[in-house]
């Protein structure tokens, strides 16, 4: 079976975390975009739940107390990625687990689905490709604005530097 490790979905959605911040602060109108994506008014909205998503999901894999949605900011790059960041390093707490860790199920609230159950691996793959699908979403929304998005997102860009011999 062919696999992506955690490591490299994580990888993946660092470089197309960071190619957004950089996109933003050269753009920061584009925070006050309109959007109706997932129930938003704003890009920064978007945003916003892109990483309350991933900080949020991180805490529940961790086992730790969850930082309210709406504490969340979202006012520029910097405080929006600065979240990203956080989500980033609470997973790096739970990064080198044993397969047992993965596979055991946790319980817990959402905002819209109600309570769910799942075991930890669906739950870290689901923080990634949220974040994944939304950035691919949003790439659209603004390129209908007259903002050409210029970076690749597919995760082809991840291809290995070196080629094996």
């Amino acid at each position: 079976m062919i696999t992506i490790s955690g490591n490299e979905l994580q990888a993946w959605v660092d470089v197309v975390s960071q190619r957004w911040k950089d996109f933003i602060r050269a753009h920061p109108q584009v925070l006050t975009l309109p959007c109706d994506i997932r129930e938003t008014q704003t890009v920064a909205q978007l945003l916003q739940h892109i990483v309350a998503v991933e900080l949020r999901y991180a805490q529940r894999l961790a086992g730790v107390e969850e930082t309210p949605y709406d504490s969340i900011p979202f006012d520029s790059a910097e405080s929006i990625y600065h979240t990203h960041d956080q989500a980033m390093s609470v997973l790096s707490v739970v990064a080198d687990r044993d397969d047992s860790f993965w596979d055991e199920w946790i319980q817990f609230a959402t905002r819209s689905a109600g309570t769910m159950e799942l075991p930890r691996h669906t739950v870290f793959v689901h923080l990634f490709m949220h974040s994944v699908r939304h950035y691919a979403q949003l790439a659209t929304l603004v390129r209908q604005h007259g903002y050409p998005v210029d970076f690749a997102m597919d995760y082809i860009i991840m291809r290995p530097k070196n080629r094996p011999a």
